[in-house]
C-alpha cells in the first residue's frame, strides 16, 4: 500500500479515503500476485507487467477502469449491482456498497484474457 498512500491522503473526504484505502487492500489481499503501481495520477495493479484495473476518485464517487473490454463484458453486471458506467470506467457512488464478487470476477476475467499480453495495454 506504499504506492497508494500519497494518493489516499490527497483525498479531501477522510471518509471517502477509508473507503478506497480498504478496496484496495481487499484487492491486494485477493490477488496478492497483482503488483501495485501508481501511474497516470492513479493507483493500479498490474499482472507481468500489463495494466488489469486502476481506480480513481471524484467528488461523488470513485471509479474502476477495467479498460473497455472488462466494461463490455461485465456490462449487464455492472449495471444490475446499481452502478453507472461508460466505456471506460464503472462508477460507484460512495454512499454505494462495494460488490466484491463482481469486482472479482472482472479482475479474474482481465488476468485470463490479458494472460499472453506482452503490451500494457490491450491492443
Amino acid at each position: 500500500m506504499e504506492e497508494f498512500e500519497t494518493y489516499l491522503a490527497s483525498i479531501p473526504n477522510a471518509e471517502h479515503s477509508k473507503q478506497l484505502r480498504i478496496v484496495l487492500e481487499w484487492v491486494l489481499h485477493t490477488f496478492s500476485n497483482l503488483k501495485p503501481r501508481f501511474a497516470w495520477g492513479q493507483p493500479m495493479f498490474t499482472d507481468h507487467g500489463t495494466f488489469i484495473l486502476g481506480f480513481s476518485t471524484a467528488q461523488k464517487h470513485f471509479a474502476i477502469a477495467p479498460e473497455g473490454e472488462g466494461i463490455r463484458q461485465f456490462s449487464e453486471k455492472v449495471i444490475a449491482a446499481g452502478y453507472e458506467h461508460s466505456v471506460k470506467f464503472i462508477r460507484i457512488k460512495w454512499e454505494q456498497p462495494v460488490n466484491y464478487a463482481l469486482l472479482e470476477e472482472i479482475i479474474r476475467f482481465n488476468m485470463a484474457d490479458k494472460a499472453d499480453c506482452t503490451t500494457f495495454w490491450r491492443k
